[in-house]
């Protein structure tokens, strides 16, 4: 029996290579046009898993921010000036609260939270993946989660910061180390690549600029809020945003690199 085929959602759509005019395979610098090209001569015909080079990338990466982190936490443990605003910042904060903001911004945390955060992402990624007929959103999403939350839990583990006081805490508590800030790390990669995947559907550079901008308050009002509330230090958020931006980066590269090979290999067919 005849009928309409059924259309699967392709891995990168063609309308997802570029943000408004800047072709997101045209590399400007000379380091990124070269690891383009090593990367095509490497994934060479297996071009629709070059996605996988996020591997390879994310390390780099999590590397760069590492070293970043472990600067902010030296400046912690040797009372630099960064750390020197800890105290204060948390003392203005507790100044500075109302019981109205205390219940408007723990409610603002939780959709950052281990829960809040994956309903909200697997929510705008479904949607995505229905509208657009792509699985990009899906696979470029769980990627940069799985990267989040495994920064998160090992460099908790590793540093093992204490919270500050719970006397200077709004509850509920939390128990987990407090370096760095899981609620501001994670929203730095989830909300970041979903902006970045609606920039690649937006026609117009107002339309961008509001989602990046929107997207960017969101990130800083949870790392603010985070210290606000005293579940963290103000270096905590620092590193998160760090760490988060560097493995977003990493997310981008990949999906980028998986375009460029994915081009090229197009252009040798079409002239063979």
């Amino acid at each position: 029996m005849s009928g309409t085929p059924e259309i699967k959602p392709a891995l990168t759509a063609p309308e997802e290579e570029s943000i408004g005019p800047r072709d997101l395979t045209h590399w400007r610098s000379r380091l990124g046009r070269s690891v383009a090209s090593v990367v095509n001569r490497v994934v060479g015909a297996y071009a629709r898993w070059t996605i996988a080079v996020i591997a390879g990338v994310g390390l780099l990466a999590a590397v760069l921010t590492t070293l970043l982190a472990a600067e902010v936490y030296e400046s912690v443990t040797e009372q630099g000036h960064l750390a020197a605003l800890d105290q204060p910042v948390l003392d203005y904060s507790v100044g500075t609260r109302t019981p109205f903001l205390e219940r408007a911004l723990t409610t603002f945390t939780d959709i950052g939270g281990p829960v809040g955060m994956p309903i909200l992402a697997t929510l705008l990624v479904a949607v995505m993946v229905w509208r657009w007929r792509s699985r990009t959103p899906l696979v470029l999403t769980l990627i940069a989660a799985a990267g989040s939350l495994a920064m998160t839990t090992v460099g908790k583990h590793l540093i093992g910061r204490s919270r500050p006081p719970r006397e200077l805490a709004v509850p509920p508590f939390e128990s987990s180390p407090s370096f760095p800030s899981g609620h501001t790390l994670n929203a730095t990669v989830i909300i970041g690549v979903l902006i970045y995947l609606w920039l690649l559907h937006l026609t117009t550079a107002r339309a961008r600029a509001w989602a990046v901008a929107m997207g960017a308050f969101f990130v800083v009002s949870m790392g603010l809020s985070r210290v606000y509330l005293g579940h963290h230090w103000l270096t905590d958020v620092i590193a998160g945003w760090l760490i988060g931006l560097g493995w977003l980066a990493a997310v981008i590269t990949a999906h980028r690199l998986h375009l460029t090979v994915r081009r090229r290999r197009e252009a040798a067919r079409a002239v063979s």
